[in-house]
């Protein structure tokens, strides 16, 4: 009986299981077929503006927190609590306002700017992947 015991095995299936195996053996493993033409074409696409979109956000969001930083001088008692007088915290809140509106109007620019750039960079094998899918 104990070597009848030792010889059995038990085998419990889940395919829920074997389906997150799968998906995280996916992950890691190299592709096994090359990347089609649409999805390559498509992603060179994206990796452009996403990288202008990305920039252009930093410049905004650190431009919008600069200028709420210079309001906060400007129309609040923030200064008074660093050492400077009503007139002074008010002139240094407008100086510092004017730059974050600056950094905040520069955004836009920025993102043009670095489509423009990326575009000219990329567009020898966008123009080569279109080529072959017109075919």
């Amino acid at each position: 009986m104990d070597n009848r015991e030792k010889e059995t095995f038990n085998y419990t299936y889940s395919a829920k299981e074997q389906e997150e195996i799968k998906a995280i053996r996916k992950k890691y493993a190299s592709p096994e077929e090359p990347e089609d033409k649409m999805a390559q074409l498509r992603r060179l696409d994206a990796a452009v503006t996403q990288k202008a979109t990305t920039v252009s956000l930093v410049f905004g969001i650190i431009g919008a927190l600069i200028l709420g930083i210079g309001m906060s001088l400007a129309m609040t008692e923030i200064g008074g609590m660093l050492g400077m007088q009503g007139e002074m915290a008010m002139a240094v809140g407008i100086i510092i306002g004017i730059i974050g509106i600056a950094l905040v109007c520069i955004a836009y620019p920025v993102y043009n700017r670095i489509i423009k750039k990326e575009r000219e960079k990329i567009a020898p094998e966008i123009i080569r992947l279109t080529d072959e899918l017109m075919k």
